[in-house]
């Protein structure tokens, strides 16, 4: 196994932590414990837990001022930021639901979201505030800046109002890559229990230092705000994601620990003079898609730190799985580790997860019989803000989520996604799973980037079809990505057409969205 960074302990013996039952507390108790400790940086601005508390107090103080009570929904529009840390605290301070805007939406979309979840007021950054006057949602608090409003707020006056356990925290609405967007309600102790999971399964500890580098409105990132606080560790931002800002800043901060979605990792590893950087990561998680084992390879090389992959839903707080291997799996030698770590993992702490078939039995643990992936457990959603008939439709008989991923699962208990359940490509008769061929189509010198999908066809029903990004200064023919397939697959499932674009579509976390290519070729 490639060794990571070793963490060095602040004491021969763990500190001792209250178990929060509320988001506020995460902060509270790092306040009290690590006064002291460097807890946010961006840039020249440096803040300890305790001014990140005070800052937190003064933002939640202007919303009070401003009529935000226990319960109400708080929209928020922010890149990654200092200021977009406190807004989750100051929510939490206030007993309010905070929402957390896509910022790649277009004003109608973001506007909906503020009128579906009935939101009072809207945080904002510099960059939005241009947009935060173009959303005509009636906001009976009206829109503010949160560098304005700490500013303005006045922490002596004020004491939280805290919401009980199973109150909801926040509101993400889903990308909508199905259909209208749904709002997801997470409960205090869904990110709670989250948390606290996080912490135990990854190490989490003081000395670690997380980088916001995947969006924070989503919950990729969003989790560790919660989970590095929760051990004092420190957290960096990055605004604007480019490979070559996101490389800098995991050297010139010294991240040990982030996660970041395949697309950014991807750009990230293929990046000129990559490797150059004095890097300090202890482990690279990857998550929100599925990751072919050639960039894993190249992670490896690239960072020099151990890898482990994630799998989740923002319904689920959100990981399912990591690709954590156990002491027998340790034992093997590097490459056959490396089979295991290009899987989507093992069960998540306290995630009760089945792979079943069309009936609801489980199918056999052969890595090679197909499932759909069902979920139990504490950190998984109660359902959709006001509207019954999704969340009815969710969830299965038993009470399983149903996550309409497709997943062999081996006899270690490691699954591995195969596809979207609407996904699949039926092709002649024949199912096939477009990971497996994005896998094929990664590992050509000259595919940066590409996704896999089905066009209707008169003849096969369906086209196995390739949207390719190439490498800059790289050339490629349909023929030649073509034959690279068949020579490495059934010939069934190799793309019948190519189409070369200059970039993908993405949503707003940073995942390919099919649908929008499948519209686009429409």
């Amino acid at each position: 196994m490639r060794p990571g960074k070793q963490r060095e302990q602040e004491s021969s013996s763990p500190p001792q932590y209250t178990v929060p039952v509320n988001v506020w507390d995460f902060l509270t108790t790092a306040a009290a414990n690590h006064p002291h400790h460097e807890a946010l940086r961006q840039g020249p601005r440096v803040h300890t837990y305790a001014e990140a508390l005070q800052l937190a107090t003064q933002l939640a103080a202007t919303l009070h001022e401003r009529g935000v009570k226990r319960g109400d929904r708080i929209g928020c529009l922010m890149h990654n930021h200092i200021d977009h840390y406190l807004a989750y605290f100051a929510a939490a301070a206030t007993g309010a639901i905070l929402v957390s805007l896509n910022t790649r939406l277009a004003t109608g979309e973001q506007q909906n979201i503020l009128a579906h979840s009935e939101s009072v007021l809207l945080l904002h950054d510099d960059a939005h505030a241009a947009r935060a006057t173009e959303l005509r949602y009636d906001l009976r608090g009206g829109s503010v800046s949160v560098a304005d409003a700490i500013a303005a707020g006045d922490a002596s006056t004020f004491s939280p109002t805290l919401a009980a356990a199973d109150e909801p925290a926040h509101l993400y609405y889903t990308s909508g890559t199905t259909g209208s967007p749904k709002g997801v309600v997470l409960t205090h102790r869904n990110v709670c229990t989250h948390a606290l999971a996080a912490v135990q399964e990854l190490g989490l500890c003081a000395t670690d230092r997380w980088a916001h580098i995947a969006p924070m409105f989503h919950l990729a990132d969003a989790w560790a705000t919660f989970a590095i606080t929760h051990v004092a560790g420190t957290h960096a931002f990055l605004p604007h994601f480019t490979a070559n800002a996101a490389l800098d800043l995991l050297a010139a901060e010294r991240i040990t620990i982030t996660n970041l979605v395949p697309v950014m990792l991807n750009l990230m590893v293929k990046e000129p003079g990559a490797a150059n950087r004095p890097f300090t990561l202890r482990v690279m998680l990857s998550g929100g898609a599925p990751i072919a084992p050639d960039v894993v390879r190249r992670i490896l090389d690239v960072f020099r730190c151990d890898y482990v992959q994630t799998y989740g839903m923002t319904e689920t707080s959100p990981y399912l799985t990591l690709s954590l291997l156990t002491p027998a799996l340790q034992q093997l030698p590097f490459e056959q580790q490396l089979h295991w770590k290009c899987k989507t993992g093992r069960p998540f702490s306290g995630v009760q997860l089945e792979v079943v078939d069309d009936a609801g039995k489980a199918i056999p643990a052969d890595a090679r019989t197909v499932g759909e992936i069902r979920v139990k457990g504490a950190t998984v959603t109660r359902g959709y803000w006001q509207n019954p008939e999704a969340t009815a439709a969710a969830f299965d008989a038993q009470g399983f989520l149903r996550t309409g991923d497709l997943a062999t699962i081996d006899e270690h208990g490691y699954i591995d996604i195969v596809d979207r359940k609407k996904d699949v490509i039926k092709t002649g008769g024949e199912a096939v799973y477009s990971v497996e061929v994005e896998n094929v189509l990664y590992a050509h010198p000259a595919v940066l980037e590409c996704a896999v999908y089905g066009m209707p066809d008169a003849m096969w029903g369906e086209r196995v079809t390739a949207a390719i990004v190439l490498r800059p200064g790289c050339a490629a023919t349909t023929q030649e990505l073509i034959s690279f397939c068949r020579d490495r697959i059934a010939h069934y499932k190799a793309p019948k057409e190519v189409r070369f674009l200059t970039a993908l579509p993405r949503t707003g976390s940073g995942k390919i969205t099919k649908k929008a290519l499948r519209e686009s070729a429409g």
